[in-house]
């Protein structure tokens, strides 16, 4: 079994502007190329997971995020720490058109996409970690077995709603610069 480091998207991997789905709407966040070349070096898959209602609400197509990830593939490709695989879940409950209107355990806080990652990949969540800027990223996390759960935030309200046993960190680069003290 492999280990991996499951990222959120927005607001770990790019600054969240709300419903980033073009190449001109990303802004990398400070830290996460050090970070995953970090976690690379530990033999981590690199795993994104995440929730995606713009897609359900209409805001853009799954072909338009499917191209937005083949670009940050490459990015993160020249900064030397391949994405091994992206999980996303266009549904919301409340907000979703058509098909895209559902309930499902893939959107976090459910654990479906950490789990069907798993799978698919041969992942040990047990020896794994989840880093995300949101409570239900760690909810998903817990939820789907992850060992170690970082919150990076300083979102009180988020901090606030975090499961016992999250790690809490204000930034993506407080997270590279803890994970660089662990080795």
């Amino acid at each position: 079994m492999r280990r991996a480091l499951f990222l959120d998207r927005d607001g770990i991997v790019n600054i969240d502007h709300g419903y980033v789905h073009r190449p001109d709407q990303v802004a990398f966040v400070p830290g996460i190329f050090v970070l995953c070349r970090q976690a690379a070096a530990r033999g981590l898959l690199l795993v994104v997971v995440t929730n995606q209602s713009g897609i359900g609400r209409g805001l853009y197509t799954e072909d338009d995020f499917h191209a937005l990830m083949r670009w940050m593939g490459e990015r993160f490709a020249h900064e030397g720490v391949p994405l091994h695989a992206v999980e996303y879940c266009p549904d919301h409950p409340q907000h979703g058109i058509g098909r895209y209107r559902r309930e499902t355990p893939r959107r976090k806080p459910g654990p479906g996409m950490l789990l069907d990652a798993a799978t698919a990949h041969g992942i040990a969540l047990g020896a794994s970690l989840m880093l995300g800027d949101k409570a239900s990223d760690m909810q998903a996390a817990l939820a789907a077995g992850i060992g170690t759960r970082i919150l990076a935030s300083e979102d009180a309200a988020e901090v606030a709603k975090v499961p016992a046993g999250t790690l809490v960190l204000p930034s993506v680069a407080a997270v590279a610069a803890w994970f660089a003290g662990t080795a």
